[in-house]
């Protein structure tokens, strides 16, 4: 059981990694001249050794005579030319994979990105904002990590290894023998550690994740916390994610920190044991001067690539995590909304009918029950009903944020299902209770970057009884809009909500408690505005103010997700059933 675990956990790591290695593909010109550029690093960096070595052997020690070439200044030029083009070289690398790196991180992030906006909020719901924050910013980052810092050093490192195995080798075998004996005991150190390294980076992860959901939730509940003088508790709150995760990131630090000492350790008693293996063969001149050190160069350069493939382990160790996190995440496409699936349809007359309908967010319990009416084009109905009752559901479904277990929801007489989600929804035009406003200006508020003319703005705004207010800003339409319009009052965001959704021109419009938490003045204006909305729409209202709903064409009565009456205000009333106790102890 265990080996078909380890098994499984070997086969997933190499698939991220291969998908890894494909998103190069698009950049494999750059890579391939950066991979001619480590080749060219390496080469000088082998030749530096040889060349000080024949300097030491030839003209320090054995006193040979210089003719030409072969000379100590002829050495010393050349030593200078290979450093300069190594230099050159190096350079040239970094610039061509940070240019491919960057590439292939700035189209990850726009896939992630792209992957959040077509989850269906059925898997919103159930997810952490913090952890789809996580794997679109520090995931991704450490992803950037890996191939700029990593996958080129480790290619450059494992054929300087090579290269410097064989230059040793081909110098003396018995010293290469002797500068190799500590590296098996050094592996050995280094691979008991990768278990505990990778499971800390996931439970590292996961925390980060937990941190940017608190983050995010107490910066938009911060009025809420200062209302209540909740900081207190919120500290606390923070200070034990905050401990946990210091606990994760200074377990891994001590991780980390044994790794490079221990490589210096293990270099230091190679070169130990080299020294005393050669200073007899010295002594007795059966080895020259200018081979041990080459061989202690050769040393150094050979456990550095050993460090840096240390580092490098703790480094890919990460990127796996967070490849397996993103990947995932974009893994789940058979459960993103194609918003181009469909039939096509640019206009809908907005007859909206639900046949027999039954909801529930688990498949458990049903928040709908058999729920059965029909909204004609160009009126407007209004849901009334307890808190819980279903009412908001209702809005969610004919939006098409959700589909129903049995049943079905008919638009024009076309099941909901089958038109292209792209189209209901420019058709579906939704104003909710709680507004929310982007960073930008008005107007980018109101078009949502759409292409929608000026005339057909200023009419809205005009419609939606918004323009009074725009007119007094210093820059009208150009008015800044901060963080979720938190210099605009709710009123005055409602209005600019009604103006959004009058803008884009809907056949169907849905009002959610569109007017709750306003002033009496702004709620006679929003009256004007659904006036002016409802002309020839069909209107979907949510409200608990008997001002808003009462001269409704229809008022469906919702009861514990079922349809317990229907009627005009003046018809219920004369019934006498549900609605005039709603109505009657001030619920609506």
């Amino acid at each position: 059981m265990i080996s078909t675990k380890n098994n499984m956990k070997t086969e997933n790591k190499l698939k991220s990694i291969k998908r890894l290695l494909l998103l190069t593909l698009p950049y494999k010109k750059k890579i391939f001249l950066s991979i001619i550029c480590v080749l060219l690093v390496n080469s000088a960096e082998l030749l530096k050794p040889y060349i000080l070595k024949v300097s030491i052997d030839d003209f320090l020690v054995g006193r040979k005579v210089q003719t030409g070439f072969h000379s100590i200044t002829s050495m010393g030029i050349l030593y200078f030319i290979v450093v300069a083009l190594g230099g050159f070289f190096s350079i040239s690398e970094a610039n061509l994979i940070n240019s491919a790196a960057q590439s292939i991180m700035k189209n990850l992030r726009g896939s992630v990105f792209k992957t959040i906006q077509l989850l269906p909020l059925s898997y919103l719901d159930k997810t952490s904002s913090g952890s789809l924050i996580t794997r679109a910013t520090n995931d991704v980052e450490a992803l950037s990590e890996m191939y700029t810092d990593v996958i080129i050093s480790l290619f450059q490192d494992i054929f300087l290894l090579i290269g410097i195995i064989y230059a040793m080798l081909s110098l003396n075998i018995k010293l290469s023998l002797v500068s190799f004996s500590v590296i098996p005991v050094m592996f050995i150190l280094i691979f008991s550690l990768k278990t505990k390294i990778k499971r800390n980076f996931k439970r590292m992860k996961s925390l980060i994740g937990k941190i940017n959901g608190f983050m995010a939730e107490s910066l938009s509940g911060m009025k809420l916390i200062q209302i209540f003088t909740a900081e207190k508790e919120k500290r606390i709150e923070f200070k034990a994610l905050n401990n946990e995760y210091f606990n994760a990131t200074l377990f891994q630090v001590r991780l980390n920190s044994i790794l490079r000492p221990a490589s210096n350790i293990f270099q230091n008693l190679s070169i130990a044991l080299l020294l005393w293996y050669s200073v007899d063969k010295i002594a007795n001149h059966t080895l020259q001067i200018g081979v041990l050190y080459a061989f202690t160069s050769y040393i150094r350069q050979f456990f550095d690539p050993i460090s840096d493939l240390a580092d490098n382990y703790t480094t890919i160790q990460s990127a796996l995590v967070s490849a397996d996190r993103i990947f995932e995440l974009l893994d789940k496409k058979n459960i993103l909304e194609n918003l181009d699936a469909g039939i096509p349809i640019k206009k809908l007359n907005g007859t909206v009918e639900f046949k027999n309908v039954w909801f529930s967010y688990d498949n458990k319990n049903f928040i709908l029950k058999d729920l059965n009416f029909k909204i004609d084009k160009g009126e407007t109905a209004a849901f009334v009903g307890e808190t819980g009752a279903g009412k908001t559901t209702i809005i969610s479904l004919i939006s098409g944020f959700y589909k129903v277990q049995k049943g079905e929801i008919l638009i024009d007489g076309i099941n909901i299902n089958s038109i292209r989600p792209s189209d209901l929804r420019k058709n579906v035009a939704v104003v909710l209770q709680d507004v929310f406003l982007f960073s930008g200006n008005i107007k980018d508020n109101i078009t949502l970057n759409d292409k929608i003319s000026d005339t057909l703005i200023n009419s809205a705004i005009e419609s939606s009884m918004a323009k009074n207010f725009i007119e007094k800003m210093p820059r009208k339409l150009d008015e800044p809009v901060m963080e979720r319009g938190k210099t605009f009052s709710a009123g005055q965001k409602q209005l600019l909500s009604f103006a959004r959704a009058i803008a884009h021109d809907p056949s169907i419009f849905v009002l959610d408690e569109a007017t709750a938490n306003i002033d009496t003045h702004t709620e006679k204006l929003i009256q004007k505005a659904i006036e002016n909305i409802t002309r020839d729409k069909t209107t979907f209202i949510i409200a608990h103010r008997l001002s808003t709903i009462r001269n409704a064409d229809k008022i469906l009565v919702i009861k514990n997700g079922e349809l317990s009456e229907i009627g005009t205000h003046d018809e219920l009333m004369k019934k006498g059933g549900y609605y005039k106790t709603l109505v009657e102890e001030g619920k609506n």
